[in-house]
């Protein structure tokens, strides 16, 4: 999967939140100042070159919608960052945010806990 920019992640971030959108109503959904509005219909057509976002046709408009999962492109992003920061160790990634962050026992224990949980539920959906 491709890595987005960061225009086309928060473009993204946006289709993501709302599902379905036209152009107008993602530059709606944006901070000022407001992007113009050829800056933003190039951009949902790149993600749709990259495969990330498809369209409905009515008429001259396109209404655009993600064909990838904010959680797919997490997925491929996290494995991508901790392989060229990490040498691919979840490990390595965890002591350094621990350390960084300055994370105590209990911060630990309960990220711990939250990915026993994950472990447990993806285990039970695979039985």
């Amino acid at each position: 999967m491709k890595e987005l920019t960061r225009a086309e992640e928060q473009v993204m971030q946006l289709l993501w939140n709302m599902e379905r959108a036209f152009v107008r109503d993602i530059i709606d959904e944006m901070p000022e100042p407001k992007p113009a509005y050829n800056t933003v219909s190039t951009i949902v057509r790149i993600l749709e070159r990259k495969g990330f976002v498809d369209h409905r046709a009515y008429g001259k408009s396109h209404q655009y919608f993600p064909i990838v999962s904010k959680k797919e492109y997490t997925r491929s992003f996290g494995k991508r960052f901790m392989r060229n920061y990490f040498d691919g160790s979840f490990k390595e990634m965890v002591s350094f945010f621990a350390r960084e962050d300055k994370l105590d026992i209990h911060d630990l224990n309960d990220l711990l806990e939250e990915v026993r949980r994950e472990i447990d539920d993806s285990d039970k959906m695979k039985s």
